[in-house]
């Protein structure tokens, strides 16, 4: 059957090259043959397995690959959905799990700044909140390029990205900087230009999470979190980024598991099981025809009021056509069989979905399946062209908020100069680059758990300079909005937050608000995360090679607001 099946591809495939296809969701109004004689051949097992995206890693060793293996085998799997392992290994394993089926995988990855995000030996971009700061929307379309490069050298075809949540809540444990920010004009644009960057080059995206995820602060992978907003704030103001997204051809929506009831009032109903939500709203009110995915379904704010695989059965009564990540497969088959048998859900209501999903796959040139190259795998995912333009993105986000007049340091004899590196226990980037202009400034790395006598120790050898360039760093992976030091580091960044100080922070723009006379400040640069090139993104403002156009994507206090940024000419 496999072999009849890639006969059938050769014969009707009018391009096996996704990007030079009309846009999917133009595609899907157009008759397929391909697509109808795929349908035709299948069960209902078959028909059913194709609604599900199963986990996979390459980091779990053999025993688990082989089990994912046998679950895709057993039922028929219409996708696979990579996490954390590498990329060598991901390329081999795909090939391997493409073997097991008639119908080719559809493989997807989260991976809002690139396959870094999940994968080892691979490039990240910056952080969306940093992304925000860009004034220059052409540089999100390259990012989507590169991306899409890096998934089709995996193998890949869909990246659950880009998130559009509009973040103006800064307590939010789960979007935050995964978020453009808290101005709706701002994430739609960037969230645009990043999609069609991707789908222009052949990769589907869906925009996440829909109706919108930004203004929470309960994390839904532990609990149901709740927006009592009216229906025209989220009209107005969440779900804008959506409507506008996908008025420009989005193929895919992901939606989230809130509980909303000014959408629908059903009490601990998640919008992701919700039929007014997803089919009322987003079907028909808003009209999309492209995919429409499920957040995880075995994360904690769907699946606590909705056990046991009612959760699955419910998202596809909602209107869902595919569901990632449940948590027991097998027993969501079965489910959906009874549904199908109580007339809860027709199977007229599913073979509409498996044809979309069937449509999909061919639009992603599915219909001529080929395996993925596993020779020099590493050395293709890590090219210069990337490299390129991370530091062309850090260098337009860096965002100054405060004197410019300091700029540019100069090696003068005139002022005695100690760079400080708050929250490194090492040299950094920054501190090395500012060095070779200011050979003889002293140079201190104070690490985050620094003692409080040591501490003080350094506080007196400070005092004794009269500039200081002070570089706040948050080396956590994901910065959250506050800081991880102890009170006395915070205490200490306050106090030599002065008139004689350059002050450059490389961690979320939110913790701002945790410092206290951060703003006094004689000069304030945002560098939003803890990047290499970022650092020297800030290092080259301040010795007056680079000029900054930044602009804050987020209010964070009362001193600093969304829009904020001197702009260097």
């Amino acid at each position: 059957m496999k072999k009849l099946l890639l006969l059938i591809a050769c014969c009707y495939s009018l391009n096996t090259s996704a990007q030079k296809r009309p846009p999917f969701i133009d595609f899907l109004n157009q008759r397929n043959t391909w697509v109808d004689s795929v349908f035709k051949s299948m069960s209902h097992a078959e028909k059913l397995g194709q609604l599900f995206m199963v986990r996979a890693h390459t980091d779990k060793g053999v025993e688990y690959s082989e089990k994912v293996a046998k679950l895709i085998k057993d039922n028929h799997i219409g996708g696979v959905v990579f996490f954390q392992g590498g990329p060598e290994r991901q390329a081999a394993l795909t090939n391997q799990y493409q073997q097991l089926v008639k119908v080719p995988l559809m493989i997807a990855m989260d991976a809002e700044w690139g396959v870094g995000m999940r994968l080892d030996s691979t490039i990240s971009y910056p952080f969306q909140m940093t992304l925000g700061a860009m004034q220059n929307d052409q540089l999100l379309y390259k990012m989507g390029e590169q991306v899409a490069k890096d998934f089709k050298r995996l193998g890949m075809h869909i990246n659950f990205a880009p998130a559009v949540d509009v973040n103006n809540n800064a307590n939010n444990p789960v979007i935050n900087f995964r978020s453009f920010g808290e101005n709706k004009y701002n994430v739609a644009d960037k969230g645009i230009a990043y999609m069609k960057g991707m789908q222009e080059n052949g990769i589907l995206t869906t925009a996440k999470h829909f109706p919108g995820h930004g203004d929470t602060d309960v994390d839904s992978h532990y609990d149901l979190p709740q927006l009592n907003f009216t229906r025209t704030r989220l009209d107005t103001l969440e779900m804008y980024p959506f409507k506008k997204i996908m008025a420009n051809g989005v193929g895919g929506v992901m939606v989230g598991h809130m509980n909303i009831p000014s959408l629908d009032p059903t009490p601990t109903l998640s919008s992701s099981l919700s039929k007014p939500i997803v089919t009322g709203i987003l079907k028909n009110e808003f009209g999309f025809k492209g995919l429409v995915v499920s957040d995880a379904m075995d994360m904690k704010g769907v699946v606590k009021f909705f056990p046991n695989g009612q959760a699955d059965v419910k998202a596809l009564i909602a209107g869902l056509d595919v569901i990632e990540l449940s948590e027991d497969v097998e027993r969501a088959i079965k489910m959906v069989k009874k549904a199908i048998k109580a007339k809860q859900i027709s199977w007229e209501e599913i073979d509409a979905k498996v044809k979309k999903i069937l449509y999909a796959k061919y639009w992603l040139g599915l219909d001529n399946y080929q395996p993925v190259s596993t020779a020099n795998v590493f050395r293709d995912l890590n090219r210069q062209e990337s490299t390129t333009l991370i530091q062309q993105m850090a260098d337009a986000s860096i965002t100054v908020l405060k004197g410019t007049a300091a700029f540019p340091l100069r090696n003068d004899f005139v002022r005695k100069t100690v760079i400080l590196n708050v929250g490194s226990s090492e040299n950094t980037v920054f501190s090395n680059t500012l060095k070779k202009i200011k050979p003889g400034a002293l140079v201190i790395n104070i690490p985050k758990n620094v003692g409080e006598l040591e501490l003080a120790t350094i506080r007196t050898t400070v005092k004794q300079y009269d500039q200081i360039v002070m570089a706040v760093i948050d080396s956590r992976s994901r910065p959250a909005s506050k800081l991880d030091f102890p009170n006395h580091l915070t205490q200490f960044i306050s106090e030599f937050s002065t008139k004689n100080t350059i002050t450059a922070l490389f961690a979320n723009p939110y913790v701002i608000s945790g410092i206290p006379g951060f703003e006094r400040s004689a000069s304030i640069l945002l560098g939003y995360q803890n990047l290499p090139e970022i650092q020297l993104a800030a290092s080259k403002v301040i010795l007056g090679t680079l000029k900054a156009n930044g602009k804050l994507p987020v209010s964070v206090n009362a001193f600093f607001k969304y829009g904020d940024g001197i702009l260097m000419r």
